[in-house]
């Protein structure tokens, strides 16, 4: 591959009194001491059909330069940068964790570069990015869900949960399928950020119930509290308290703050499902795969260490 060579101001002058003219690139690349590529290549980036301003050229060409990454990226660790996008690893993520690991130290902001100039050129990396997702809104003032029969609410929850120093604090959501025919369960620890997700056939009090109990019942005797918000699916909050031997509690309505891990991890989740998505054919596997994706991820808040590491860390740690 030809290496091109940088312009003087001189010569973008000289490039423009001849392309204006009527030169050819042959010509101007004869008269200036230049090869044809280096001109036509300047012509295509910096000029139009018709003229060629030197001094914006020389403008365009200083911006190109100050965006352009000081250093390359070594092939091999690229390969590996390019795996975990596509594992859906933000490039946050990506940089702490080499640089935890101490395999390679890269900014963030280099590796943005990289994806920018791979869409550029046809690639499909960008589309691994995060996406932010809007959050729903009241309707007609009131609440839409309806009452829950001896809810207990997020005032009564022990102030320990908030400190954030114990495992076994778990948040609850659903995500609705297309049509609202199926939905996926999640749960997530509030300390370990480590995440239980299952798909239910109906988003039913007793679906709903089941399957926390079954993603749960692995870690009974650790499971301090759980929170959800205040959709009628989780009315049978009390037999899931019983079955788990834990305490359920209700976020205050409209506060989605209050359980804010939950909807954000629910929107790591919709990277897999996004809005608009048939539930139908998703299977068992489906979910693991979603399950090991997110707590092999590191996180920035976790030190990048990952929600596994954190949590066996400290069931270890009880033990």
């Amino acid at each position: 591959m030809r290496n091109y060579s940088q312009l003087t101001r001189e010569q973008r002058y000289q490039i423009s009194a001849l392309f204006n003219t009527g030169h050819s690139v042959t010509e101007i690349a004869k008269e200036i001491g230049k090869h044809k590529s280096t001109i036509s290549r300047e012509l295509r980036r910096n000029g139009s059909k018709q003229t060629y301003c030197p001094k914006r050229a020389s403008k365009l060409a200083n911006v190109r330069h100050k965006l352009k990454p000081k250093y390359r990226i070594n092939p091999l660790i690229w390969e590996m940068i390019k795996e975990l996008l596509q594992k859906k690893w933000s490039p946050e993520q990506i940089s702490g964790r080499l640089k935890r690991d101490q395999v390679f130290n890269i900014s963030h902001e280099t590796i943005y570069q990289y994806i920018y100039a791979d869409k550029k050129h046809g690639g499909s990396l960008y589309k691994y990015l995060r996406r932010k997702k809007k959050y729903g809104h009241r309707i007609g003032g009131k609440s839409p869900r309806g009452q829950i029969p001896h809810r207990v609410s997020i005032s009564e929850r022990p102030s320990v949960v908030d400190k954030k120093e114990r495992i076994g604090d778990w948040e609850a959501d659903t995500i609705i399928g297309k049509g609202h025919k199926q939905a996926i369960v999640t749960l997530v620890d509030r300390v370990a950020k480590i995440v239980r997700i299952a798909k239910v056939e109906n988003k039913t009090a007793e679906g709903v119930k089941n399957a926390i109990i079954t993603l749960l019942r692995p870690y009974k005797g650790l499971i301090h509290t759980i929170t959800a918000d205040n959709g009628k699916e989780f009315a049978q909050h009390q037999e899931i308290a019983q079955k788990l031997d834990t305490d359920f509690y209700f976020a205050t309505p409209y506060s989605s703050w209050e359980r804010g891990l939950n909807e954000n991890t629910n929107g790591l989740i919709r990277q897999y499902f996004p809005k608009g998505t048939s539930f139908t054919e998703l299977t068992d596997k489906d979910m693991e795969k979603v399950m090991d994706d997110l707590n092999s991820r590191p996180r920035k808040t976790l030190g990048f260490r990952t929600p596994n590491e954190v949590f066996y860390e400290h069931l270890v740690a009880l033990h």
